[in-house]
């Protein structure tokens, strides 16, 4: 589907996005968010987890 594709202003909007951002998205997101299908999913989770280094223990503390 066209709407997982991930475009250059997506791309940019999950660049400039912080860790702990990241995180709370990912855990507080609802299901059949679009940054975590297609190749924006994939994006989003390799940002988070290859780049950022993921979860922190205190950054997991914090979102509860």
């Amino acid at each position: 589907m066209s709407d997982y594709i991930l475009t250059p202003e997506m791309k940019t909007e999950i660049d400039e996005m912080s860790r702990h951002d990241m995180c709370r998205m990912w855990r507080h997101a609802s299901v059949g968010n679009p940054y975590f299908i297609g190749e924006v999913g994939q994006y989003f989770k390799d940002r988070l987890f290859k780049h950022h280094g993921g979860f922190s223990p205190q950054i997991s503390k914090s979102l509860g």
